[in-house]
């Protein structure tokens, strides 16, 4: 249960927009210009609404793919594109530590194999040694629990394999790159006819929903085949309507979240002596018991919340710290010193 007086480094809220009251009504004023404020039906029914249509528009702009197709979440986002892209005869490869969403559709596929995380030459190793019609490879931008930033070569070997590549954005959207637009604006990478970007907008965008962008040929099959989509009800219309004013008050603002982006990596890497490329801040704990101890600890004595995070969603227990750049330096400062003070046993 959220808890108003506690300092929240624990949520995905990256950004802090989910606390700005101006979006709120931004938003709820876009959405009265129609008449209807809900979508009433699936996608392929009646519920596609103006305020859909014109988010997708913006999103494909923005990120330099030929279309987009909102969803109902990234969950479903993600069983809609491993569920419906791959076919018989085909191969799917995910990276170890690919979000659960992936593994549960994973499980509706009968040719699939993992690569070690972030393993350019394990990926190669796999796709020159395997048989296969077509290849769909799943990565994620940003790891979850690691909080490391996808290996570019990755792109170059799915490319150079003409595999279709799934990349998860849900942990860097609104938080990498020059334009906040995530791991193809960090890189400067363009746009493939291969390539799938899939981004969630109730992280760092302060909404909820997804978004896939891709093909016009992808977005097309996926309207008419991917079951969350075509047997879901379409995704909420003011969700839709509040994650669009967030892009665009992001965009009006993106140098003041860089330079405070850039500034909290920075001295979270000098108190912690870590090398972050993300606001993930992984604290290793190695006990189950010792990690939920050590959240309670936080919460009663610094008011602060973080992720206590155990087997078996990761291998070892973590704290899982998010640098929301709505807190202040001298919150990362009183973690660090209770930390500095535990036993190392």
């Amino acid at each position: 249960m959220q808890e108003e007086n506690l300092i929240d480094m624990a949520s995905n809220d990256y950004l802090g927009l989910s606390y700005n009251k101006e979006l709120l009504t931004k938003a709820y004023k876009r959405v009265l210009n129609y008449d209807a404020h809900s979508p009433k039906a699936s996608m392929l029914v009646n519920g596609y609404h103006p305020l859909h249509k014109e988010f997708e528009e913006y999103i494909s702009k923005k990120t330099g793919f030929e279309e987009s197709l909102v969803v109902g979440s990234g969950f479903l986002a993600n069983l809609s594109l491993i569920e419906a892209l791959t076919r018989k005869g085909d191969l799917l490869i995910l990276d170890e530590e690919f979000h659960t969403s992936g593994i549960l559709a994973s499980k509706l596929i009968k040719k699939m194999a993992f690569f070690r995380h972030n393993d350019s030459s394990d990926l190669e190793r796999i796709l020159k040694n395997s048989t296969y019609k077509r290849v769909i490879v799943a990565v994620e931008a940003v790891y979850s629990m690691e909080g490391d930033i996808l290996n570019p070569d990755i792109f170059d070997i799915c490319d150079k394999y003409q595999a279709i590549m799934i990349v998860d954005e849900a942990h860097s959207s609104g938080v990498l790159g020059d334009n906040l637009l995530g791991v193809y604006d960090h890189y400067k990478i363009i746009p493939k006819k291969n390539h799938i970007k899939m981004a969630t907008l109730g992280k760092a965008i302060g909404s909820y929903g997804a978004y896939i962008s891709a093909s016009s040929h992808i977005i097309k099959y996926l309207l008419n085949r991917a079951k969350p989509v075509t047997y879901s009800t379409a995704p909420s219309v003011f969700d839709i309507a509040l994650a669009y004013e967030s892009y665009l008050y992001i965009e009006q603002n993106k140098d003041y979240f860089k330079t405070r982006r850039d500034e909290f990596i920075s001295y979270a890497n000098k108190l912690f002596n870590k090398e972050l490329n993300s606001l993930i801040l992984k604290i290793d704990i190695g006990d189950n018991k010792k990690v939920l101890k050590i959240q309670e600890q936080l919460k009663k004595n610094h008011s602060i919340i973080v992720g206590a995070i155990r087997e078996p969603t990761v291998k070892s227990a973590i704290l899982r710290v998010i640098l929301r750049l709505e807190i202040e330096k001298n919150a990362l400062d009183s973690l660090s010193f209770y930390l500095s003070s535990l036993s190392p046993t």
